[in-house]
């Protein structure tokens, strides 16, 4: 019964209609000849996504990052990565897609940002302050037991010692480079 009363169409979401189309923002369209795909290209290929069905986009991470993990390693999440465009290119992609009536979906991790993150520099810099309470971070002693036996998806560990700090560890699920918050 919850399935046909999902299926209701009060109950309908506006992704519900959507027919996405997944962009990896390097490997599209270059348009200013330097070898990686940028915001421009996906501008310039909208109409031909949306004439062959799609009305929505799904954008793999494009904010700075310095792409030790395919950007999902943010190092800023205010700023589009220097590689696809600027944030007003970035804006114009958006415009455009609205203009068509298309929906965009960014790729975004929020619970892990990069180890060159403003936060995660504050937290080597201070790990008992403000910014270290932001990340998983514990004491560490040699020789001593790690507090989990968890792999992280990159292989090993998933606890790294601390920069600056050899008596503290953090916690990165993925990448050792994406200190998980």
């Amino acid at each position: 019964m919850n399935t046909i009363k999902n299926l209701h169409p009060t109950n309908k979401k506006w992704w519900h209609d959507k027919v996405a189309y997944q962009i990896y923002p390097k490997s599209f369209l270059d348009t200013n000849g330097d070898g990686i795909g940028d915001f421009q290209g996906i501008i310039e290929k909208l109409d031909y996504i949306k004439e062959t069905g799609f009305n929505a986009i799904w954008m793999n991470p494009c904010f700075d990052s310095p792409f030790g993990d395919a950007g999902y390693d943010v190092r800023d999440y205010k700023k589009a990565a220097a590689r696809y465009g600027t944030n007003d290119d970035l804006k114009q992609l958006f415009d455009e897609c609205h203009k068509r009536g298309m929906h965009i979906l960014l790729d975004l991790v929020p619970g892990h940002t990069s180890v060159e993150h403003e936060w995660f520099k504050k937290a080597c810099e201070d790990p008992d302050g403000k910014y270290g309470n932001f990340f998983y971070i514990t004491d560490r002693k040699e020789g001593e037991k790690l507090p989990c036996n968890w792999r992280s998806y990159f292989g090993g560990p998933v606890w790294e010692p601390l920069p600056g700090h050899p008596d503290k560890q953090y916690l990165h699920v993925f990448h050792k480079k994406q200190p998980d918050l």
